[in-house]
């Protein structure tokens, strides 16, 4: 018991609830954190399909970048009129339900049950991947550390929304400074022509590539780009995690999200 009140903290009456509640600041740390952290890896599975086309064919990076922005809208526009029909929550299964029946609702569900098991595996591993390329004697311990990290994420969200917005706010926040750096540093060098050295190119098969460049090929890379959507959904599940107005705030959040993400 003593243990289970240091890991999650003491119990919250029902009439303090109303102050567990969220502002925009802290939801966006919390429900945009998986978002805008898969741009980490999504954009890299796009290069990953391209490169089999040879190195000639990343410049099509750009277009289907573009091509997941236009679905970013969709989505975005989407999901604010969730929010605001559902003001209780509208998950997939609450709205598939509402407009499609049991069954459809049912499919929906599970969909989202094996997405969120996923979310977790590839956004665990890709953080791993990346602490172990940057400390390589750590390698070996890759499984080691994935699960730690998890079992530390799960307990860090069993202590509250509140609690765990103000952590995860750091972090977060870090991240989007971190890129939007990124995105200012690029475009300086790219409008300043300014060059960066880099060490040769030394793999085979890549110029030439191993395989053609064709429309399978792009919409593959597309697919596998599409990792950057995901948990897009769950501000429109959460809406009643946010202070008062809950719907307005959430469409705010929403926006938010979306335009860090694009």
């Amino acid at each position: 018991m003593i243990l289970k009140r240091w890991l999650v903290g003491d119990p919250i009456k029902t009439a303090q609830a109303a102050h567990e509640r969220l502002s925009k600041r802290l939801a966006l740390a919390i429900f945009s954190s998986n978002s805008i952290s898969s741009v980490a890896y999504a954009t890299e599975e796009i290069l990953l399909v391209l490169i089999l086309a040879g190195t000639a064919a990343l410049a099509w990076s750009i277009p289907v970048s573009l091509a997941i922005l236009f679905l970013v809208i969709v989505l975005t526009i989407s999901y604010r009129q969730i929010i605001y029909e559902y003001p209780e929550g509208g998950g997939a299964y609450i709205v598939a339900r509402s407009n499609l029946g049991e069954m459809p609702a049912l499919i929906a569900a599970a969909a989202l049950m094996i997405d969120y098991v996923l979310t977790v595996a590839v956004s665990v591993a890709a953080g791993v991947a990346a602490i172990t390329s940057a400390v390589p004697e750590w390698f070996g311990h890759r499984t080691t550390l994935g699960l730690l990290f998890t079992l530390f994420i799960v307990v860090v969200n069993l202590r509250g929304a509140r609690e765990s917005g103000k952590f995860f706010a750091v972090p977060t926040y870090m991240a989007i400074g971190a890129l939007g750096l990124m995105v200012v540093a690029g475009t300086y060098r790219s409008l300043s022509n300014a060059s960066i050295l880099l060490p040769p190119v030394t793999a085979t098969g890549l110029n030439g590539g191993t395989e053609a460049l064709t429309l399978f090929l792009i919409l593959r890379a597309f697919a596998a780009g599409c990792a950057a959507v995901t948990g897009m959904e769950v501000i429109s599940n959460g809406v009643k995690a946010f202070r008062s107005p809950e719907s307005g705030n959430a469409a705010t959040t929403m926006v938010w999200m979306s335009v860090i993400l694009g």
